[in-house]
Formats: C-alpha cells, sequence, structure tokens
C-alpha cells in the first residue's frame, strides 16, 4: 500500500470516527484504534500514539464552546485532572511493559463497557440537597444554563469520583481513549453531576489527561506524525461537523447502531488479542 493512499483512508476513517464518535458522545478512538490495527496493521503502540493526539485537538476545540456557555465546571474539572494526569502517565508507562494481545483485550473489554453505557438512559441529577463536605470545601458546588435561567446543583461523594477518575486515568493513559464512559460514572452516577456538566466536564479534562500521557508515548518515539496528522485532522473535522448537526438530529437511534458496531469491533479487538493477530 502507498504512503498516498495510507493516509487518504486513514483521513477518511478518521473523519467517520470523529463524525460518529460526536454524535454519540463516544469519541473517535473508539473506532480509530480498531481501524489502525484491524484493517491497516499499524502497530497498537503507535495506532495509541495517534489516539492521543486526536484526544487532544477534539477537546480542545470543543472545551472552548462549553467553557464560554458556562456549563463546565473548571472547578471540579481541574481538582479531577489530578487524579487523571498522575494516572494517565502510569498508564502510558506500563503499557510498553504489557503485551499488545492483552492490551488489545483490555482495548475490547472497555469498548463493550461503553458501547453498554452509550444505551443505557441518563438520568440527569439536578438535586440540590445538603452536598458533600469535600464539595463544600473545595467549593465545587455550582450552576448551569438553562432556558428558565442558571440553575444550581450540588456534588457529592467527592472522594469516591476521584478514585474512579483515578481509574479513567490509567485507561486513557495505557489505550489512547477518553475513557468518557468512566468519567461520566465518576460525575454523573458517584458524585451526582448533572449530566450536560459532567459531559462537558470530562470533555474538559480529556486533553489535559492525554497531553499528560502523550509526552510519555512521543518519548519512546510511538507518535508517528505519517499517522498521527491524517488521524488528527479527520477525527478534529468530522467532531466539529458533527457538532453542528448534533444540535438538529435526534441521535438515539443513532446510538443503538454505533454500540452494535462497538461491540463487534470490541470482539474483533479481543479475538485478535487472544490470538496473538497483534
Amino acid at each position: 500500500m502507498s504512503v498516498l493512499l495510507f493516509t487518504i483512508i486513514v483521513l477518511a476513517g478518521a473523519f467517520l470516527a470523529g463524525l460518529v464518535g460526536s454524535l454519540t458522545g463516544l469519541g473517535g478512538g473508539v473506532i480509530i484504534i480498531p481501524l489502525l490495527t484491524l484493517a491497516l496493521g499499524v502497530d497498537i503502540h503507535y495506532a495509541i500514539g495517534a489516539s492521543i493526539v486526536s484526544v487532544i485537538a477534539t477537546s480542545s476545540g470543543s472545551a472552548a464552546a462549553y467553557v464560554k456557555e458556562g456549563i463546565t465546571n473548571i472547578r471540579i474539572g481541574m481538582f479531577l485532572e489530578v487524579a487523571t494526569t498522575v494516572s494517565a502517565v502510569i498508564g502510558a508507562v506500563i503499557t510498553v511493559y504489557l503485551n499488545p494481545g492483552f492490551i488489545a483485550v483490555i482495548f475490547g473489554l472497555i469498548l463493550l463497557f461503553s458501547a453498554a453505557m452509550m444505551v443505557i438512559k441518563k438520568v440527569d441529577r439536578s438535586d440540590n440537597d445538603t452536598s458533600g463536605k469535600l464539595a463544600v470545601f473545595f467549593k465545587l458546588n455550582g450552576t448551569y444554563p438553562t432556558e428558565n435561567g442558571p440553575k444550581n446543583y450540588a456534588v457529592h461523594r467527592v472522594a469516591g469520583g476521584f478514585v474512579m477518575m483515578f481509574f479513567a486515568g490509567i485507561i486513557s493513559g495505557l489505550l489512547g481513549i477518553g475513557s468518557g464512559a468512566l468519567k461520566v460514572i465518576a460525575m454523573d452516577n458517584i458524585m451526582r453531576i448533572p449530566f450536560k456538566v459532567s459531559t462537558t466536564t470530562s470533555n474538559f479534562m480529556m486533553g489535559v489527561t492525554a497531553a499528560a500521557s502523550a509526552i510519555v508515548y512521543l518519548h519512546r518515539g510511538q507518535i508517528d506524525p505519517g499517522i498521527a496528522m491524517p488521524v488528527t485532522i479527520g477525527v478534529l473535522t468530522g467532531a466539529t461537523m458533527g457538532s453542528k448537526i448534533l444540535v438538529r438530529t435526534k441521535t438515539d437511534k443513532l446510538k443503538v447502531v454505533f454500540a452494535v458496531v462497538v461491540t463487534f469491533l470490541a470482539l474483533q479487538m479481543i479475538y485478535n488479542g487472544l490470538s496473538g493477530k497483534l
């Protein structure tokens, strides 16, 4: 395969991954890594390195808009980033010592979990009851804009969310994905933050988390510009278009279809990992 053809295929695949990932909230990395490893035969470590760069680009682009709208809770994001950045570096460091097949199996299991989370109906937790002591101490409670004006929300179980974020950071550094499903569990299910705030704050955090682990991959020479460049351009373009379509589109059925596709890719990754084909 020529370099030009390889670049065109990666660019087109990354665009589709960014577009669908933006519409479903799962991110483009879950498609990019299977595309590079299963379809194009790229070493999984280089695929992870390229995916990490694309996460930084897409997070930086969309996070700015959410911060401007006042939805993102920056204090929560900065507080939880202490856990995710440290653990992301740990995940990036240990990945070199793991068998590629083992990494593929872990990736497949995370994809299955993400697919399940995508079709589960989210509960908007906008309760205003008494928040946790740590939330008060760190001033994490906040408001977010609605059609009827700013709405208050309380934050709970900060310690539990911090621990889950540490685990999410390890997975992010290990697999080169945003670990959005794990971060939403930490903020939505454990800390009981409203879904809009948890998803936008998670997006805000992804770029910082990915940047921390990217330093390790860059130092090891596992970020190949020939792969990372078309991946980043494609994912960023697709995600930008997806965010515009999202405003006018109902994505419930799309999420089910995408969950089926992700499940298929997950099983493929697990099978190839167990059979030693990666």
